[in-house]
């Protein structure tokens, strides 16, 4: 399937891959919250808190592909189970650096 061509449906498509990556940014931006208000204050709040983000994003987004990759299907709690384990250690890797 070629994306390009007339027949892809791109408004589910966009709703489909916005509802696959929403857990990995809700909790990423809930970790990054709390290390931020935690951590110290070595930055400006908002470019730490972004940063963070960002990095908790990518670590959870990976886990959740590599779980669609390895069940086939996406939404199982083992998948979710290794984003948040994914994410817990982007946290305390990026906390020992601040």
């Amino acid at each position: 399937m070629n994306l390009f061509e007339n027949d892809v449906d791109w408004p589910p498509l966009f709703w489909h891959l916005s509802g696959f990556a929403a857990p990995a940014l809700a909790v990423g931006l809930g970790l990054a919250c709390a290390g931020a208000w935690r951590g110290r204050k070595t930055r400006p709040f908002w470019r730490a808190l972004l940063v963070q983000t960002a990095i908790n994003f990518a670590a959870g987004l990976g886990a959740l592909l590599l779980g669609l990759i390895l069940t086939g299907r996406d939404g199982r709690m083992l998948t979710y189970l290794a984003m948040v384990a994914a994410m817990a250690l982007a946290q305390a890797l990026r906390a020992d650096r601040t």
